[in-house]
C-alpha cells in the first residue's frame, strides 16, 4: 500500500493544480474561446481540452518560461483553429430535401426487372406481344401501331388490353415484379 499512496498523492496534486488553473483562468479562457467560436458549448469543450493539455504537460504549469495565461490562451487559439481546419477539410453534409435530387436506384434492380419482364413477355401469344411492344415499348399510338402491324386500330387496342391482362397474371408474384406494368421498361 505504500507504493499506491505516492501515486494517489501525485494524482491528487495534479487534480488540485488543474482545479486551481480552472479557478484562476477558466473564465478568461471561456470568454476567449466563446468569442473565437461563437458557440458556448463548443467553447466549453475547447476550455476542457486546454486544461487536459495543461494536465498532460505539468512542466509548463509548474515552471512556465513565460506567462501561464499566455500559454493557455495560445493552446485555446490553436485548438479552435484545429477544429475549424478539420471542419473545412470535410465536405459539408447535405440532407435530402425537396430541392435535392433523389438518389438513383441501383442498376441491378433495373436488370432484374428487365429479365423478369422479358420472361413474362415471352409467355404471351406473339400477336399480343407484338401489339404490346408497339404501343408501350416503342411508344406508338394505336393508329401508328395498326399501320406498322397491318391490322385495324381496334384490334391493336384489344390485343394490347388482353396482353396486359395476361401479362399481369404471369408477371405478378414473381421476384422482381414490383414495377408498374404500364411503365413496361424493357
Amino acid at each position: 500500500m505504500a507504493i499506491l499512496r505516492p501515486r494517489a498523492t501525485k494524482a491528487t496534486s495534479h487534480e488540485a493544480v488543474i482545479r486551481a488553473l480552472y479557478l484562476e483562468h477558466g473564465n478568461a479562457l471561456l470568454a476567449y474561446a466563446t468569442r473565437l467560436t461563437g458557440d458556448r458549448p463548443l467553447a466549453e469543450d475547447v476550455v476542457q481540452e486546454t486544461l487536459i493539455r495543461a494536465w498532460k504537460h505539468p512542466e509548463v504549469v509548474s515552471d512556465p518560461k513565460g506567462s501561464l495565461r499566455g500559454w493557455l490562451i495560445t493552446v485555446t487559439r490553436n485548438l479552435v483553429a484545429d477544429r475549424y481546419r478539420a471542419k473545412a477539410a470535410r465536405p459539408t453534409e447535405v440532407g435530402e430535401s425537396e430541392g435535392t435530387a433523389p438518389v438513383e436506384r441501383d442498376h441491378a434492380d433495373n436488370v432484374v426487372e428487365s429479365v423478369v419482364l422479358m420472361e413474362a413477355l415471352a409467355q404471351l401469344k406473339p400477336d399480343h406481344r407484338d401489339a404490346l411492344m408497339e404501343v408501350y415499348y416503342h411508344g406508338r399510338t394505336a393508329a401508328e401501331a395498326a399501320v406498322r402491324l397491318g391490322i385495324p386500330e381496334g384490334t391493336v387496342k384489344s390485343r394490347a388490353h388482353h396482353a396486359l391482362k395476361a401479362l399481369r397474371k404471369v408477371y405478378v408474384g414473381k421476384p422482381g415484379s414490383d414495377i408498374e406494368l404500364r411503365k413496361v421498361a424493357v
